[in-house]
């Protein structure tokens, strides 16, 4: 009998079907990493199935532990506001552990830099190459904060200089960014969405983008993302395990 506590992964949900696809593909990643563990996908809006639909079938097939886990880089609306609220209407007879949001980690620095060189790039590059960390953006003033944070520690790793940007709600946006790291004189510029999936927002930094020399993939299906789902599991279950006498 597996007495994992079962895996939700929530994603937020777009029109756009590349959104779901590259959900789809890093939870297929997580599988195949933790053979054996429960994996399920809800999303909050647009696709299916949604949250409260996984949950409701989860609790009709008798499991009783679950973790929660927002796939999303900041602690932002969604995170405080949202899931909470979705998850206060899920089944009584499930026990849920929210788990922590993905960023800050060290796991998706090590995915930017993945994309970058995918793209183009090599670790030489870094001392002459400027990077805009371009986030989607939000009204919740810790969550600029965090992708300043991120920005600043990342440009002490090597790079030229790291500036963030955002798609809406906050500026600077992406394409006055990489005018900032021109002017600053980095002999290349290149664009590191800090978006885990396609849709319109990381579209609209893919068009800011259009003045750099190197524009990354979306952060997707990065392995080093899968093993961040994988650790923020393993820190939301362990008080359910001692709850249950593991």
């Amino acid at each position: 009998m597996n007495t994992q506590p079962a895996l939700l992964v929530i994603a937020h949900g777009s029109r756009d079907p590349r959104h779901a696809a590259t959900v789809h593909a890093l939870v297929r990643q997580v599988r195949e990493m933790r053979p054996g563990l429960r994996v399920e996908t809800g999303f909050l809006d647009f696709n299916v199935p949604s949250v409260q639909g996984v949950l409701e079938s989860l609790a009709a097939e008798g499991v009783r532990d679950v973790v929660a886990l927002p796939l999303l880089l900041t602690r932002a609306f969604h995170a405080k506001a949202d899931i909470p609220a979705v998850l206060r209407e899920a089944p009584a007879r499930l026990r849920i552990r929210q788990a922590d949001v993905l960023g800050p980690s060290p796991l998706l620095i090590a995915a930017l830099e993945r994309r970058l060189y995918e793209a183009g790039l090599t670790p030489a590059d870094k001392s002459s190459t400027g990077v805009v960390l371009a986030s989607a953006g939000s009204t919740d003033p810790e969550a600029i904060a965090v992708i300043a944070e991120i920005a600043r520690e990342w440009r002490h790793t090597g790079w030229c200089a790291v500036r963030p940007a955002f798609a809406s709600a906050a500026l600077p946006r992406t394409e006055d960014a990489v005018r900032e790291l021109r002017d600053l004189g980095c002999a290349r510029v290149a664009v590191a969405p800090y978006v885990l999936a396609p849709g319109r927002l990381p579209d609209r930094i893919a068009r800011g983008a259009a003045g750099a020399d190197v524009l990354a993939d979306v952060l997707g299906a990065a392995p080093e993302v899968a093993r961040l789902l994988l650790a923020r599991y393993e820190a939301a279950r362990r008080p359910v395990l001692t709850a249950l006498g593991a």
